[in-house]
């Protein structure tokens, strides 16, 4: 029986998806803040669907378009986690979630406005915690 497309992934799951090594992805970890797979006890990493697809989008933009290590934290920088994910899953649109990670926007956060008051913006702030943290108990509960 197949996983969900929103299952989490073991290093060896997920390295078979990009299509590099598990030492590959490990290595990445420590060169790009923004990849972070979920750590258990013990250490063990489990990926989002969200973080194969930025992996992706990394091995992709390694390999075949031949920017370096330094090219993708810079194209990182400059244009943000959304336009880094698009080169994982071509023609999906991505918006940052909970997690710091690029998810379809189904699942995104609600925009923070920039104007308005500071205490709108942190009732803003607090409905996406409060969000984030009611699907964290649907899924620690299912």
């Amino acid at each position: 029986m197949a996983k969900s497309a929103q299952a989490f992934r073991t290093i060896s799951e997920a390295a078979e998806a990009v299509g590099a090594p598990q030492h590959v992805l490990r290595f990445w970890e420590t060169k790009f803040p923004f990849v972070a797979p979920v750590k258990r006890a013990g250490g063990r990493r489990f990926y989002r669907p969200q973080d194969v697809v930025i992996l992706k989008a990394i091995r992709r933009l390694l390999h075949d378009e031949g920017l370096t290590i330094k090219g993708v934290q810079r194209f990182y920088k400059e244009q943000g986690l959304a336009a880094l994910a698009a080169y994982g899953e071509p023609g999906t649109a991505f918006t940052l979630d909970a997690t710091g990670g690029a998810a379809p926007s189904s699942t995104a956060f609600a925009p923070v406005s920039v104007g308005g008051s500071t205490s709108d913006r942190l009732r803003a702030v607090l409905a996406n915690i409060e969000a984030a943290r009611s699907r964290l108990d649907a899924v620690l509960a299912g």
